[in-house]
């Protein structure tokens, strides 16, 4: 009998020495160089179970679910909500080496947001602006288009262009953001009621928008479904690769930037698996090697060799001063503010599925 049971145990201890390590990754889609990931594993000996999503909301709602990730992808202005949750875990840099590739200049710009620089590392970062097919654009709009969020936002100038097909983002607070931006306000100082007055403005006209999403407009602004839409930065640039009619441009009114960051959840089951990725990402090949596939910017200090590689490479991918000075972050909201502007945006996906 005790032979038996010593050989049982040592089958068991045998089976957990040999047990496979399995890390759970949420991260945005197409925001990784498969190549990379693939990689990591082989190297690693860990087996990643990555999954991935398309709106902030649905980042959201994993983090309220019942799945535990352990690395998730959140965007800056979802971060000090986050954190007031306790939803994300501090992090400890010692554990990452090369900690010290990243821009000190994102660092800080995290560090803004509610001490976000302790729980979060940037990922990658990059605008939303306005993507436009002059080919198409130009003959219905009647003349050169001009570097304005108006083509979108204002009512003459979009019916002109809604005819050859005009999108907007499913992305609720940065829509609405930049409309209110484009009019010289602020969605953070205006209070409900200019939020309610702004989303019966987008109901408004969504007869005339062709296209409501963040990951179908790439294949229409590529074929030439679409002649003017906001874009997020790597999105348009991907489409402009199979389209090079494309031009995407931080209009003259301004244009969201965002950053995203690499965090590991509060009830992360394998945080130590984490941080052996996060470092991996940052190693600065692979930050370079993951701005290439996604066509967001990179992390990486501006004077580092792989930045000045990578400018050499895709010039597009590092934009200079002058569209920087133009570019904002997207406003924190209170709880209130949110519930309003989630709520409006369900009332306007829920007039477009109808109609």
């Amino acid at each position: 009998m005790k032979k038996t049971f010593c050989l049982l145990l040592l089958s068991a201890l045998a089976g957990l020495a040999h047990a496979e390590e399995v890390l759970r990754v949420y991260n945005w889609t197409n925001y990784i160089e498969p190549e990379v990931l693939a990689a990591f594993q082989r190297e690693s000996g860990v087996r990643v179970e990555y999954e991935t999503f398309n709106t902030a909301a649905d980042l959201d709602a994993a983090l309220a679910g019942a799945p535990r990730y352990d690395l998730v992808v959140p965007s800056h202005f979802q971060l000090a909500r986050l954190i007031d949750e306790k939803r994300l875990q501090a992090l400890d840099v010692a554990k990452l080496p090369h900690y010290g590739s990243l821009d000190p200049a994102l660092l800080a710009m995290l560090a803004g947001f509610g001490s976000a620089n302790r729980y979060v590392v940037p990922y990658l970062w990059g605008s939303v602006g306005l993507v436009s097919n002059p080919t198409l654009a130009q003959p219905a709009f009647g003349g050169s288009l001009p570097n304005s969020w108006s083509l979108l936002f204002d009512e003459q100038q979009r019916a002109r262009l809604a005819g050859c097909g005009v999108g907007l983002l499913d992305a609720p607070e940065e829509t609405l953001s930049l409309w209110l931006n484009y009019r010289g306000r602020n969605l953070s100082l205006g209070g409900t009621r200019q939020i309610d007055q702004a989303g019966k403005q987008l109901l408004a006209l969504q007869s005339q928008v062709r296209n409501l999403d963040n990951d179908r407009y790439v294949d229409d602004l590529a074929s030439g479904k679409l002649c003017v839409a906001m874009a997020w930065v790597g999105h348009a640039l991907t489409a402009a690769e199979r389209n090079p009619a494309l031009r995407f441009q931080i209009p003259d009114e301004g244009a969201l930037v965002f950053i995203d960051s690499l965090a590991i959840p509060a009830n992360a089951a394998r945080p130590d698996l984490a941080y052996r990725f996060i470092d991996y990402l940052l190693q600065p090949d692979n930050a370079r090697r993951n701005a290439l596939a996604s066509r967001f910017y990179s992390p990486l200090a501006a004077d580092s060799p792989e930045m000045q590689r990578l400018a050499r490479e895709q010039p597009v991918l590092v934009p200079d001063q002058a569209e920087r000075k133009r570019l904002y972050f997207l406003e924190r909201l209170t709880p209130e503010q949110k519930a309003r502007v989630d709520g409006l945006w369900q009332q306007i996906k829920a007039a477009r599925h109808s109609g």
